[in-house]
Parts: C-alpha cells; structure tokens; sequence
C-alpha cells in the first residue's frame, strides 16, 4: 500500500511540474495588438477582459432558397474568419446566432471601422466594359454617367459567361510600381479566368476596362494589349490594396450581410482593472478558505490547502491547454470552483473525523471517511457539471461567451475538483499512516475517542 501510495505521489509531482511549466513557461498567442508577455500568463482573453469590438451582421436572405440559408450562413462565416485571421486578429470569436445573424467578437482591435470595412463587405469582384450606341458613342445614364455592362466571353463549354472573381486564385498581393512606387493589386486568374479573360482584353485594346467591388467602380484601366492570365488594379490607397487583397483571397461572401446591427466597444483599461480585481478577490478568497481549512481541520485541513494549491496549478494549465478564452464571469466561475473543490474536503474530513471518534485508527478512519462520502460527492458534483453543460449549450445558441465562460470554468473545476479531493488528498492522508502523527489525534481535531460501555459489566 506504501508503494502504491508513493507511485501515485510521484505521479502527482510529475503532473504538478508539467503544469507549473504550461502555467509560467509556454506562452499562448497573445491578444490583438500585444504580445505575450502582456497578457495575463498568456492566457486566451475575452472581450470583457482584453478589450475589443463586439459586431453583429444580418444576412439579406431574400435571394435565398430556404434550403440554401444554413449553408449560406456557414459559408459566410467561414469567409469572415479567413478575412479575420489575414487582418492578423488571433483570438476573434464568429459565430451564428439566430437563423440570419453573425457575431463577430474582436479582442484587441482598435480600428473598428477598418475592422466593419473588411468583414461587411461582399467583395463580389466584376469585370465591365463601357455599352456603346450604334454610332460607337458611350451610352450615358440618366444622370449623365457612362453605363457600363458585364464583359463577357464563351467559356470551354462554349457558353458565354461573365468574367467575375470566382475565376480568381487565391494569391492576390500589393504590389510596388518600379517608377512610381505606387501601390497595385496583382491578381491571376485560374485557367477557366485566363481563358475569358484573354478574349475581353483582346476585344477591348484602347478601350477602358471597368474593374468593380461591389458595384462600386474601383479601377478603369485603359487595355493596351491582350492579357492572358494576370492583371494588375491601380489607382488605389495602401491600405485600401491590403483590404482589398484579403477580401480576394478570402472569397466573396455567399450573402449579403446588413449591419452592423449591433456595435460595442469595451475599453481595454476596463478589462485591466476588473482583471486586478478579480484577482484580488480570488487571491482573498483562497487565504480565507485556507485558514478555515486549517483552524479547523489541523492536519487535514494543511493537507488539503496544499491540494487545492496544486488544484489551482491545474486548472490554470488546463485554460492554457484547452484553451479556454477566459471572460469575467469564466473567472468567477473558477473561484467559485474553488468552493467546490473545499466541499468535497469539508464532507470527507467530517466522515474522518466521526470514524476517529469511533475508536477507529487512521488507517480505517480515512478509508471508511472517504468511501462514505464519496457518494454524496459524486452526485453533487455530477448534478452540477450537467448544469454547466445545460448552460454552455444556452449560451452557445444565445451566443453569449460570457455565459459560456462561466460554464466551461466551472464545469472543469468541479471535474478536476473529484480528483483533487479523491486522489490527491487521500493519498497525502495515507502517507502519514504507519508515523508518529497518525496517533496524535489533535492534529486531526479529535480530542479522543468516544468511550465505548463494557457489555460484561452491562451483564
């Protein structure tokens, strides 16, 4: 039993310095706009914690066949995650809320209109040629302005199609003009988009041809030879380009998106001083659990404060490893799983202490305490994580993180919490047996045991 008792403690060491060395050493990609080393262990921060924009978008479902919304949807997120992660956020959140709404959370980002630019747009990228009159004069609208048509060509099923971005490739980049320096978009086409695209080009020599975002004309270049599978668009800002090439990269959105619907901003000073706080609290609540344990418990209750140090090593390594995007209800449900992880302690010491009043040595004392609080243990702890789960699913549908947070930190703490309780304090308990201490009953807060009457003197 001994043995077995050191192999486990030994197992506990070697867990207890993986997860010292995940706390302090590995680092996990900061928030946006700093750098591990300022964030708080270098742990995944929400956007109550670290700062950020909160953007809610609706898609304009109205050209969309009932069958087709789910998919849409996806695949609009799925094209605003690529646009968020080549705009060098880390630690954005997308999600689907509703049928026809995307929350899209921003730790970090400070430009917000930037940020609005990139992600509502829908980068639909057309090619157009100016509509000529039966005298070869530009057609105008009624406000004066040339009219400009899609520019077609007979692709290789010999149908005429328009020239549009889905014959893209995804490896558009800004590039420098040699005299000028001036920023251009380079963009190839795949070989449907060479194709189509050398036959408008060969059309139009000396003619403009209109290069449109969204409707919005971007680029007019004047063809001055027939151009095969690459084309350039100049004329633009630098930082428009670098828009501009993520949204070519990432694709055109499969819907419209209205909005922002919905638009908050936290202060990330604010995310700073409630961390403090919540770790002034956290800090403050675990001395006082501590000296209580101690007070009253002695022994037992030293035993277990060092579990429940070890208990707080793990949880935090397992937020890093997970990881777990840490928000400010998240952290309140950790400290609140501190609690939990004393309960467990307080109904296994009560146990171990009526069993040392009976007479009983430590040996059975710990035994018998332990198997009969286990029961009562396991179906608290159980009811408790089904309602984290409950609550995690609520918040993932309503998409509110901070639900979610509260959920997830919870439901690990109480988890690891019937390890800490079972494993780890038994086993510090059991190493005292067969020493000098497991007969000072004080240590264990038992003055003595309970006289027992004679049945012979009883006769």
């Amino acid at each position: 039993m001994k043995r077995r008792n050191l192999i486990i403690l030994t197992l506990i060491i070697i867990l207890l310095a993986l997860g010292l060395a995940e706390v302090l050493v590995k680092n996990s990609p900061s928030i946006q706009g700093g750098s591990p080393g300022n964030n708080t262990l270098g742990m995944r921060l929400g956007l109550d914690l670290s700062g950020g924009t909160r953007l809610v978008y609706q898609g304009n479902l109205s050209q969309i066949g009932n069958e087709s919304v789910a998919s849409a949807m996806q695949g609009a997120i799925a094209i605003i995650t690529k646009r968020v992660d080549a705009y060098g956020v880390t630690e954005a959140t997308i999600q689907k809320m509703g049928s026809n709404e995307i929350v899209v959370q921003l730790p970090g980002v400070r430009d917000v209109d930037a940020a609005i630019a990139l992600i509502g747009t829908t980068a639909q990228l057309e090619f157009k040629k100016i509509e000529y009159d039966s005298s070869g004069n530009p057609v105008l609208d009624s406000n004066g302005n040339t009219v400009w048509i899609p520019a077609t060509a007979v692709n290789s099923s010999g149908q005429e199609v328009a020239l549009t971005g889905k014959y893209l490739k995804n490896n558009a980049q800004v590039v420098f003009t040699a005299n000028t320096n001036e920023p251009e978009v380079a963009f190839n086409f795949d070989s449907e988009g060479a194709t189509l695209f050398s036959q408008i080009t060969g059309l139009l020599i000396g003619k403009p041809l209109g290069i449109f975002l969204d409707n919005q004309l971007i680029s007019s270049p004047t063809v001055k030879a027939q151009i095969g599978a690459s084309g350039v668009i100049d004329n633009i800002p630098l930082n428009e380009a670098k828009t501009l090439v993520i949204q070519l990269n990432a694709g055109a959105l499969p819907v419209p998106l209205i909005g922002p619907i919905e638009r908050t901003s936290v202060d990330p000073t604010l995310g700073a001083d409630s961390i403090r706080k919540s770790l002034i609290a956290g800090m403050v609540g675990l001395i006082l659990v501590i000296l209580f344990m101690v007070l009253y418990y002695r022994l037992p209750g030293v035993l277990a404060s060092a579990a429940l140090i070890i208990y707080g090593i793990l949880m935090l390594a397992l937020f890093k490893l997970i990881p777990v995007t840490l928000t400010l209800p998240g952290i309140a449900g950790f400290i609140l799983s501190i609690g939990m992880a004393v309960d467990a302690n307080v109904l296994i010491f009560e146990r171990l202490k009526e069993e040392l009043r009976a007479g009983r040595n430590l040996g059975v004392a710990v035994e018998t305490g332990f198997n009969r609080a286990w029961p009562a243990i396991r179906d608290s702890n159980i009811t408790t994580i089904i309602v984290c789960i409950i609550l995690y699913w609520v918040g993932s549908a309503l998409v509110e993180p901070e639900m979610q947070g509260f959920a997830l930190t919870l439901g690990i703490g109480v988890a690891l919490s019937m390890f800490s309780a079972i494993i780890i304090t038994r086993t510090f308990i059991r190493l005292l047996l067969g020493t000098n201490v497991a007969d000072n009953l004080p240590l264990f807060g038992v003055s003595k045991p309970a006289q027992t009457s004679n049945p012979k003197e009883q006769g």
